[in-house]
């Protein structure tokens, strides 16, 4: 009885070391974004895998939120990586012939959405295998600065920062003072891991070049720092000279703005004064104009004169008229000749 049981097992162990089974035991793995992972699925057939040979990996998001989704297929002797639009043209088959039992898998340039749970299946009727792998991708700590924020003055209080861009948690700090002593105060003793060292009365033995380093699992990157302390400064001269200069400024631009404005009024006055000669003053008359006005008025009186009205008229009526004026063009002007129709009565006869 015992030997006919140990023979079934015997049968058993046989059968089960003949059938389809992927040898790659489950794990975890952590990559950098931007570098390529590797996804192991080896595997091994038993005789009575006689079947076509099938090979998927299959995508579990890590939000939970999506169905499972086809990565990468063969089937058929022929393979299908167009199947998961967000890794098109980055997941591979790491073996040219993998009917030699080797299904693994290369992610190149990952990316966060690439984070998730990788499920390899193999097929060979009538053996199936299945393993999983916990894909995890980090960020290294990059693009990192350091700065001091504060006054770098004897007995002053300030702060070294070491702050980087971007990196996957947790994060670690790592401080060092590069030159001089290379010794480093106690007091900054228990925050030499953190990413701010807090510096209270400083003085000249804190100057220095210092760096920070700052890592994570998969990568670190590093700063320097350069910390001068220096005796204070004159703060009251230099707020003093601060606001005189501020002053002259103002007073510089009041007299620019004053000039300018006075400028207008002046040249506004010399506009209004040339339009008002212009307009008040009528332009003044020809000589000849004048010459002739004169005499027409003087011919009109003359026609009209009477012998009761003659002898009134003198002869010096016609030296009034400009005599620059005849002197310039004595023959542009002709006396007309005036004829006088007068009566008088002399002894009872009337004579025209």
């Amino acid at each position: 009885m015992a030997l006919l049981l140990r023979f079934v097992l015997l049968c058993g162990v046989a059968d089960f070391a003949r059938s389809l089974s992927i040898t790659t035991p489950e794990q975890m793995i952590e990559k950098a974004k931007g570098e390529t992972a590797y996804l192991p699925c080896k595997f091994t057939l038993g005789p009575e895998d006689q079947g076509p040979l099938d090979i998927e990996w299959l995508l579990s998001p890590a939000d939970n939120q999506k169905v499972d989704q086809v990565i990468i297929l063969y089937s058929g002797d022929k393979i299908y990586d167009d199947y998961y639009q967000d890794l098109k043209g980055r997941v591979h088959f790491t073996s040219t012939d993998l009917k030699s039992g080797d299904a693994s898998i290369n992610v190149t340039n990952l990316q966060l959405s690439d984070i998730g749970t990788y499920q390899c299946k193999v097929k060979k009727a009538p053996g199936v295998g299945n393993k999983k792998i916990q894909l995890t991708v980090l960020v290294k700590p990059s693009g990192i600065r350091c700065y001091i924020d504060g006054s770098e003055e004897i007995g002053s209080d300030f702060k070294l920062k070491c702050e980087p861009k971007e990196g996957s948690l947790p994060l670690r700090y790592e401080w060092q003072k590069l030159s001089n002593s290379q010794k480093l105060p106690t007091s900054w003793l228990p925050e030499m891991t953190s990413p701010v060292i807090s510096v209270k009365n400083a003085t000249t033995e804190y100057s220095g070049t210092y760096s920070c380093t700052v890592k994570n699992r998969v990568g670190s990157d590093q700063c320097l720092l350069r910390l001068d302390v220096v005796p204070p400064s004159n703060r009251a001269g230099t707020i003093a000279g601060a606001v005189i200069g501020t002053l002259l400024a103002l007073v510089l631009i009041g007299l620019i703005i004053f000039c300018c404005h006075k400028k207008r009024r002046e040249e506004k006055y010399e506009k209004e004064v040339h339009h008002d000669i212009r307009e008040d003053v009528p332009p003044p008359k020809s000589r000849t104009s004048t010459a002739r006005s004169y005499l027409g008025s003087n011919h009109s009186s003359l026609g009209s004169m009477s012998p009761s009205n003659m002898e009134g008229y003198s002869k010096t009526q016609y030296n009034q008229v400009p005599s620059e004026d005849f002197e310039r063009d004595p023959q542009s002007v002709t006396l007309p000749t005036a004829k006088f129709k007068y009566t008088y009565e002399t002894d009872g006869i009337t004579v025209v």
